[in-house]
């Protein structure tokens, strides 16, 4: 896959699907590329989808300096400014919502408009928990713990599927390889719990789609809708159901695409 400088100390990887206007896709906590599953494929059917590994994981280079959302952020809009993208439509999943929440911020003039998925703006008390919980694994470096942890991503439904195992080990590419990566996750899990957006989501000029799952446990319904209803004009979808969980897109691809497909199709010429 391609590389790209987009700061001193670091190179991010990256791939480029598709053709039409530019779709930039930012992973979430501990992933890379082959977490996104078949949602890459489906929207490059649509868009020139640009997804890359988050600095330290994947294929990326880890760099120097704190990893932040903020920094995160800045090493998003360096990698559209050194493909010589100069405005992008956004799709965050997790981790990468809030990237794309100080992307939007920060960055103005490079957001066309901003998903997020699977997202909040300031960790409430069961949120915190819940985050604590998966990043301590990787802090004792017990990958088979951190796996068995990562369950509650999924729904109730995947989880009592026989075909889970199989779907797992398809994934496993796509989680921490290493030590090294495995304190990246740690370094990421850090940056979940102080992300704080909330007193500023106002200023978010982008048109901005908010979609969550009924099941997600990560990043709960009220905290996606309170994003929704702080930043102006925001569209909130709440998907209910059997898989709409965390990982909503890969257990129900299909219900993710259309609404970003449909979101995309209203945006005014950007």
């Amino acid at each position: 896959m391609p590389t790209q400088a987009v700061r001193t100390g670091v190179t991010l990887n990256y791939e480029i699907s598709g053709s039409g206007d530019p779709l930039l896709l930012v992973m979430g906590t501990s992933g890379s590329l082959p977490l996104w599953g078949e949602l890459v494929a489906r929207l490059a059917e649509r868009h020139r989808v640009i997804a890359f590994d988050n600095r330290g994981l994947g294929g990326s280079d880890r760099g120097e300096g704190p990893i932040t959302v903020a920094s995160l952020a800045e090493d998003a809009a360096a990698l559209l400014e050194a493909l010589d993208i100069p405005r992008a439509d956004t799709l965050g999943w997790s981790l990468g919502s809030a990237v794309v929440q100080e992307l939007a911020l920060a960055r103005p003039d490079l957001v066309a408009s901003a998903g997020l998925y699977a997202t909040w703006a300031r960790a409430d008390g069961f949120q915190r928990s819940v985050l604590t919980a998966l990043r301590l694994p990787y802090v004792h470096r017990d990958m088979e713990s951190a796996l068995a942890a990562a369950g509650i991503a999924f729904s109730p439904q995947a989880l009592d599927d026989p075909n889970l195992p199989q779907l797992l080990e398809a994934l496993l590419p796509g989680f921490p390889q290493n030590e090294a990566q495995m304190q990246v996750t740690v370094e990421q899990w850090d940056a979940d719990l102080a992300h704080d957006t909330l007193d500023r989501l106002g200023a978010i000029t982008a048109p901005t789609l908010v979609v969550v799952g009924e099941q997600d446990l990560l990043t709960p319904p009220w905290q996606a809708k309170a994003v929704a209803d702080a930043i102006p004009g925001a569209e909130y979808q709440l998907v209910t159901g059997p898989g709409s969980s965390h990982c909503m897109h890969l257990e129900r691809p299909a219900d993710v695409v259309d609404r970003v497909d449909a979101f995309l199709a209203a945006v005014p010429a950007r």
